[in-house]
């Protein structure tokens, strides 16, 4: 099988929005709810709520992945995870991350960086609280990015909790809870015919939102 692929033709014009001016004058969270709530609506968009979250390890090597963000206010950006893997024990050695949202059918993309730090044990409660019974399970039973020696074992593990769990709520995790991201710099960016897309970037200075419009 060939495993080189050129991929020089591939290409598509971006003709879909713009990022005018008067965008600098607005709060960076209003035009994150715009863009979501857009986002939202979007029916060929599946998880308008997904996220690319990157994170560097102690080695001082980046890695990405994706998860849900669940909350998002003022404060800033809630997801939940394992404290124990390998992204939590990222944050525990350096808290700055970066966030970034892609809605590919709106042309649109939003980067946030800011630094991590966990939510109460309260909070972490109330949202383990909401999710199905499955989800707990999940949370319980997964060592998350540990080497197992098959899914088997994973398998075997829900099915004898799920039944105990039938009968019992599950309580949350000691090492799962949520984090908080709280932002210094938004990116949005939004696709443009020629390649000559808008990018306005928003800085965190004291109390103060500098905005500035780049260069694509």
């Amino acid at each position: 099988m060939n495993e080189i692929g050129d991929l020089s033709n591939m290409r598509k014009s971006y003709e879909k929005g713009l990022i005018s001016d008067e965008f600098k004058s607005f709060s960076p969270f209003f035009i994150f709810k715009k863009w979501f709530e857009e986002a939202e609506k979007d029916s060929t968009i599946l998880e308008p709520n997904a996220m690319i979250l990157s994170t560097i390890n102690n080695k001082q090597q980046p890695k990405s992945r994706v998860v849900l963000l669940k909350k998002f206010d003022l404060n800033g950006y809630t997801f939940f995870t394992n404290y124990n893997s390998e992204k939590g024990k990222s944050i525990l050695n350096n808290n700055n991350v970066c966030l970034n949202f892609y809605w590919a059918s709106l042309e649109k993309q939003i980067i946030i960086k800011g630094k991590a730090s966990r939510i109460s044990e309260n909070e972490s409660n109330d949202y383990f609280n909401s999710r199905p019974l499955g989800s707990q399970i999940g949370a319980i039973v997964s060592n998350q990015s540990e080497i197992i020696e098959s899914r088997d074992i994973l398998e075997k593990k829900f099915d004898e909790l799920n039944n105990y769990y039938s009968k019992v709520r599950p309580k949350k995790p000691t090492n799962w809870g949520g984090y908080i991201v709280k932002p210094h710099l938004f990116e949005f960016w939004q696709g443009r015919k020629n390649r000559l897309h808008d990018r306005l970037e928003f800085k965190l200075d004291g109390n103060i939102w500098n905005s500035n419009r780049l260069s694509p």
